[in-house]
């Protein structure tokens, strides 16, 4: 590994940086999601048991990657391994559910979409330059 690529360096710093404040936006959309919901129940509207557990478990979710996150500055290749696989699939499962006809209303789906890109960035920032030499791939 060359200095550049090690956890610590600016490059990688600023990368985990940007990494951590995608979470933190995910998790804020998460909770703007979550918080729309019980709005919705408490003002008489109509919401499922699967938008209370979905928008609570992703909300719960990014405790977990942040956590990885900060593992991942810390130079851990498995958190790091993981944090860049769940970047790609979880947007991917959340849009893909919303697609689901008739499963949520239009309006959940698309806060729930919205958080999802947040986790796109994510997935760029894992597959960047300073993240990528400072966790090479192994043989």
């Amino acid at each position: 590994m060359s200095k550049e690529a090690q956890p610590g360096t600016p490059q990688v710093q600023e990368a985990v940086d940007t990494l951590k404040k995608s979470i933190a936006l995910y998790g804020t959309i998460s909770g703007i999601v979550l918080a729309t919901v019980a709005v919705m129940a408490i003002s008489g509207h109509s919401v499922s048991s699967f938008m209370w557990v979905r928008s609570a478990l992703l909300l719960a979710a990014t405790a977990l990657l942040h956590k990885m996150a900060v593992d991942v500055s810390k130079g851990s290749r498995q958190a790091y391994e993981r944090l860049s696989a769940l970047t790609v699939i979880l947007p991917i499962a959340i849009i893909g559910v919303d697609l689901i006809p008739g499963l949520c209303p239009a309006w959940f789906a698309v806060m729930q979409g919205v958080s999802a890109l947040a986790l796109v960035l994510g997935a760029v920032v894992t597959r960047g330059a300073a993240l990528r030499a400072t966790f090479p791939k192994t043989a």
